[in-house]
């Protein structure tokens, strides 16, 4: 209930009881004080009061002054007992009181229209209000609400159950069940699995990703089990069942057992999907990182060093600064001599080259010997879809390895006769490790070069 008025309504209180001043003329008192604050509270808020307190005290103030009625005299008011005073306010507004007809009525509307989509009870009971209103009815009591909403609930939740059992159809439903059937504890231990999230970035975790998500595949949810309802509906179904054990499922009805079980594992197969993709792309970007962590501590003490190079970098950007605008020629070569800076440049390009060469054989060696046993798994669990038509490479590289990783996973190269996108997929700095000196391209740096995409 609301429990302000705004300057507006208090003021428009006197215009409504001046309208109807036939049914306060032969009021005085505390009788007119308050027959008049019931009339302005059921015009704002569709219903009557209970209490006196639900009466906002600065409009009591703002009324008592326009009847010339003292504010203190509204405690003499026998709000729930002002039956007469209902009738007429209802009569002057056009209102009737509400029936049992009208209760079922509101119970079918709520099921259908309001429950679908809006979860929150007190939400659903301003529904319930504000359509009294438009019907110009008096809502039930309290009382009578909450068995409303109630039955309302009841009847919306039993045909989501039924038309979720009906989509599931009688074999999936059978293979939901089971899940939670007492003695199963193969189903208990793969409800634990399905609930928990994905542990640390790391081969482990993508393989028990994987093997959750072909277990939750194989209960062979259809697709589209839950269109036409709001996401935030099954969220809430979902959220529910994650907190059950299976002997709490056994507890409910069977209709809403299945039900929540059927939420559990179609949002669980999307989220693990999603979890699968981020844990790839976690994982690539980790071997990636440690294989360059691991060169540049090679090559800190393998490759050589001009001699006092941290001297000869500091002089010749002293001498940059100091003479900003003099030729190089003039302003740099004096300090460290021509060769010397030849031989600076020279070594940074060696270095950078042989450190591509070393990370490349770093990534090789890691992925070939313990990473590359995902392959398999992996592209027989994700199913790899692009529209873009840029990515288009990257997606026949994807459906290459497949194949070659359901026929041979020992062969070296690929085939000649095998188209082999390159561009798009292969990047330059990777190509002589990809290609060999005869034109034939090498399966594991390409497979490197497709998950680097």
């Amino acid at each position: 209930m609301r429990q302000e008025w705004s300057p507006e309504d208090v003021v428009t209180c006197w215009t409504l009881v001046d309208g109807d001043w036939d049914l306060v003329a032969n009021k005085t008192g505390p009788t007119r004080l308050g027959f008049c604050l019931m009339l302005k509270f059921f015009e704002i808020e569709g219903q009557f009061p209970e209490f006196i307190e639900e009466f906002p005290q600065p409009a009591v103030e703002y009324v008592a002054g326009l009847v010339k009625v003292p504010a203190a005299e509204l405690a003499k008011y026998d709000v729930a007992g002002a039956k007469r005073h209902r009738r007429q306010i209802r009569e002057a507004l056009g209102f009737r009181p509400s029936t049992l007809a009208d209760e079922e009525r509101l119970t079918a509307w709520l099921a259908v229209e309001v429950c679908p989509v809006e979860l929150v009870e007190d939400r659903q009971r301003e529904a319930l209000l504000v359509q009294c209103r438009v019907d110009r009815i008096e809502p039930p009591g309290p009382t009578r609400v909450e068995k409303v909403l109630v039955a309302a609930h009841n009847r919306w939740e039993r045909a989501l159950c039924s038309r979720t059992i009906e989509r599931l159809g009688a074999a999936c439903t059978g293979r939901l069940l089971a899940l939670v059937a007492e003695g199963n504890e193969e189903g208990a231990t793969l409800l634990a699995s399905l609930k928990r999230d994905p542990g640390a970035v790391g081969l482990d975790s993508l393989l028990t990703e994987i093997t959750k998500l072909t277990s939750v595949r194989k209960f062979e949810l259809p697709e589209g089990l839950f269109s036409g309802y709001s996401e935030k509906l099954v969220a809430a179904w979902r959220a529910r069942a994650i907190k059950m054990y299976p002997s709490d499922f056994r507890d409910t009805h069977e209709d809403v057992r299945i039900t929540l079980l059927a939420a559990l594992c179609s949002s669980r197969e999307a989220e693990i999907t999603d979890a699968l993709v981020e844990l790839l792309i976690a994982l690539v970007h980790k071997i990636n990182a440690r294989a360059e962590r691991r060169v540049e501590r090679q090559l800190t003490a393998e490759l050589k060093k001009v001699r006092g190079k941290e001297g000869i970098l500091f002089k010749l950007a002293e001498a940059a600064v100091g003479k900003p605008d003099e030729v190089v020629r003039r302003a740099l070569y004096p300090v460290g001599g021509e060769k010397t800076l030849k031989d600076l440049v020279a070594e940074a390009r060696a270095t950078e080259k042989v450190f591509k060469a070393k990370v490349r054989t770093t990534l090789r060696s890691s992925y070939s010997s313990y990473y590359r046993q995902m392959l398999s798994p992996l592209l027989k669990t994700l199913g790899f879809k692009c529209n873009n038509t840029a990515y288009r490479p990257v997606m026949d590289a994807m459906k290459l390895l497949e194949r070659y990783a359901e026929v041979d996973g020992k062969t070296r190269f690929y085939d000649t006769a095998d188209e082999v996108p390159m561009d798009g997929v292969v990047r330059k700095d990777w190509r002589e490790a990809v290609v060999d000196d005869k034109g034939k391209v090498e399966r594991i740096p390409y497979e490197l070069c497709v998950w680097s995409q």
